[in-house]
């Protein structure tokens, strides 16, 4: 399952993400994965959250994030929860240009049985299809 959390820059979307994250801990079974691209948030996730920055591996564009996301879940086989904060930051394009990326978050949250959070910086009315699906 995906779900999209959206929004102008600060409208507080990381901290619903944070939130949503902390409040998940109770009732986890599985690893949860919290990427960003920011060491800012570290210390607000419990500390069973593993925390990623992805700035320290250099990633950039979106066939660089696509893949290190399936890395990170590949690491574990009992994942549960990912939650990617700035998706259209990290990947460095607009989101109305991520159909592959979304596709890609679809195929791995299914084989996987994962929930994926991610937040989007746009509108809702500047959000195409393939998005709005997940809201």
């Amino acid at each position: 399952m995906i779900k999209v959390i959206y929004g102008a820059k600060g409208t507080g979307k990381t901290k619903m993400m944070i939130d949503a994250a902390n409040a998940a801990v109770n009732e986890a079974k599985g690893h949860m994965i919290f990427i960003t691209d920011t060491k800012r948030y570290m210390y607000d996730l419990e500390r069973e959250i593993r925390f990623i920055d992805v700035s320290e591996y250099d990633v950039a564009g979106e066939a660089a994030l696509c893949g290190f996301i399936k890395g990170v879940i590949a690491g574990n086989h009992d994942n549960e929860y990912v939650y990617i904060d700035g998706i259209v930051r990290i990947a460095g394009k607009p989101v109305q240009e991520m159909a592959a990326f979304f596709y890609m978050l679809e195929k791995v949250a299914k084989d996987g049985n994962l929930v994926i959070t991610v937040s989007v910086s746009a509108a809702k009315e500047e959000l195409p299809d393939f998005v709005t699906k997940y809201l």
